[in-house]
């Protein structure tokens, strides 16, 4: 990993580092709940482990869709997780002011992949000092990712992640190219395989994002056995129930059994 992430923990272990959390704040028991077992996985399996959450829900596919419980009191929320558990924290960011207000409770300023090429707001998120993870366009080659990642780092920040979530295959449908995967590392960057946003399925006609969340396994096994820095995983007590993204989210008590089982490829390749 060529990223500096404070209080990132287990580092020294040789395994992958995880990002993982729901995929809004709904209130604070939710996250302090969700988070307070996955780190305590995590410590057991020597994963590094960075708590995620979206403050404000911008990318909606009808106006009615949750957006979130207001600015200021998810991202109070997300600091008070990093503090208590003491943990890395994200949250993606949609404009230019959002990256100074979001950088003073985070320390990972996460791009949407639709945002990937809007130079303003990677500039914005550069400028904050904070490690900044672009995930990428689901209509980009994996070489392309490199002027996203240039644009950081010509800001005088080399703290960038590079987040592989999938490319459109048709309308409704995504599809991982494992190939991307070094190929993005070998022009130095950090990367994440997003197993859970890889497999939604967007432009329902409900007007609903669904999602395959049995393959989650089998995309994760994949991007550790390519050598994937690290992974992204949506996750929740009851996907069925979220108020955002569960149709493509792991069940919360799936998640242990999945990260040692990755763990023992992780081993078994290095």
């Amino acid at each position: 990993m060529n990223v500096n992430i404070p209080r990132l923990k287990n580092t020294d272990a040789g395994n992958f580092f995880l990002i993982a959390g729901p995929c809004a704040i709904e209130g604070e028991q939710m996250a302090f709940d969700i988070a307070g077992q996955v780190d305590e996985m995590c410590r057991k399996l020597r994963i590094p482990y960075i708590f995620k959450g979206s403050y404000r829900k911008a990318n909606r596919s009808k106006r009615d869709s949750f957006t979130g419980i207001g600015d200021e009191k998810a991202l109070g929320i997300l600091q008070a997780v990093g503090k208590h558990y003491d943990i890395p924290v994200t949250t993606d960011i949609h404009t230019d002011p959002e990256a100074a207000l979001a950088a003073e409770y985070v320390d990972i300023l996460q791009i949407p992949a639709f945002l990937c090429r809007q130079t303003s707001l990677l500039v914005a998120a550069a400028q904050t000092g904070k490690v900044v993870n672009i995930k990428k366009g689901q209509f980009l080659s994996p070489g392309a990712m490199r002027f996203a990642m240039e644009k950081v780092q010509e800001e005088g920040n080399p703290h960038v992640i590079l987040t592989e979530r999938g490319t459109t295959f048709g309308y409704q449908d995504l599809i991982v190219d494992y190939r991307g995967l070094p190929e993005m590392q070998a022009f130095g960057a950090t990367v994440v395989l997003d197993c859970t946003h890889s497999l939604q399925q967007p432009n329902q006609s409900s007007g609903v994002t669904g999602g395959r969340p049995a393959l989650i396994e089998t995309v994760a096994r994949a991007g550790v056995a390519v050598g994937v820095d690290g992974l992204f995983i949506e996750t929740h007590p009851r996907p069925s129930e979220a108020k955002s993204d569960g149709a493509n989210m792991l069940p919360l008590d799936r998640l242990q059994g999945l990260l040692e089982r990755l763990v023992r490829i992780r081993e078994a390749i290095r």
